[in-house]
């Protein structure tokens, strides 16, 4: 009886020593998927802004809130969950997702490239046309809606590396590494965003200081500075949304993933123009890609229009 007692206690001791040992391991799992997901990261915040800019400084902050719930609700209980079914089921379906989900970054990011250098439509050229008139309420709605869907693609593409990361090790371990890069990630990106958007506000702020000219000058220099900042924020936006696109779609297709990492390591002994000739040669490729899906889209939405009649014809 005693003897069964003490092996019964050893192999506690054992199982504990073993949990302690994968709980250790955790922290550094979660640095090392960090590391590897820092440019969508990256690209993450510097693609929110842009949503934000334009509405009421007053509903900043709210505004916020709600893409940055959304994003952790999307990680957390849909995405993360997601790739553990189907890293266990159907790990072939990932890659293919994430290609859908690339395109539609690179279709994005060539209509607000096409957005920045058409030129508009005179006054009076097509007076037929009506401009849509919508509440602020719906503006923010709208703005709101717009980068979850954009945020809900580059999530699933930290979740996928995030998974990659850890699909060899105890399931445990995939649950709690997946939950706190999530978590991490959404709190750094969107607390950073918020410091952006009310950086003005905290200019005015010191503009208004009484006490110190210095401060003064340093708030006004903050104010004129940050529309510049957010106009050039915005642009690495928009390419980083082409390159991210782009890159999904590369790393998808063999043959173009063994490319640019022959690209890369071609360029390895300086490893910041690596970064930078890969990205830029993503970002070109999302532009040209873009272009085609755009085209595909806009035949699709005359199909859709035509009346059964003229279908007939």
């Amino acid at each position: 009886m005693a003897s069964g007692l003490l092996a019964l206690l050893d192999d506690v001791a054992a199982l504990v020593k073993v949990s302690a040992a994968s709980l250790d391991d955790v922290p550094t799992q979660v640095a090392k998927t960090t590391s590897k997901v820092s440019g969508i990261v990256i690209d993450d915040t510097a693609v929110t802004p842009k949503y934000v800019v334009g509405l009421d400084p007053s509903r900043e902050l709210s505004i916020i809130y709600q893409i940055a719930k959304k994003s952790l609700i999307n990680k957390l209980l849909l995405l993360s969950p997601a790739a553990l079914v189907l890293g266990f089921f159907a790990p072939w379906a990932i890659p293919p997702i994430l290609m859908v989900g690339g395109a539609f970054l690179c279709f994005e990011g060539y209509e607000k490239v096409h957005s920045m250098f058409s030129k508009h439509a005179e006054a009076g050229e097509h007076p037929e046309e009506k401009l849509e008139v919508i509440t602020p309420q719906e503006l923010e709605k709208e703005r709101v809606s717009g980068a979850v869907r954009t945020d809900l693609i580059l999530s699933a593409e930290i979740v996928a590396i995030t998974y990659a990361t850890v699909a060899d090790k105890p399931l445990f371990n995939q649950i709690a590494v997946m939950l706190a890069v999530g978590i991490f990630i959404t709190i750094a990106v969107y607390g950073f965003v918020g410091l952006i958007v009310k950086a003005d506000d905290f200019g005015v702020h010191l503009a208004k200081d009484k006490h110190s000219p210095q401060v003064q000058k340093m708030g006004r220099s903050l104010v004129k500075f940050m529309p510049k900042f957010l106009k050039i924020l915005s642009y690495v936006g928009t390419a980083a949304m082409l390159w991210v696109g782009a890159e999904i779609i590369a790393h998808g297709i063999p043959f173009t993933s063994h490319a640019l990492d022959n690209l890369e390591h071609s360029l390895a002994d300086i490893p910041a123009l690596a970064w930078f000739v890969k990205a830029l040669v993503c970002a070109i490729g999302g532009l040209i890609l873009g272009f085609f899906i755009e085209k595909v889209v806009v035949l699709f939405r005359k199909l859709l229009k035509k009346s059964p009649a003229e279908k007939s014809l």
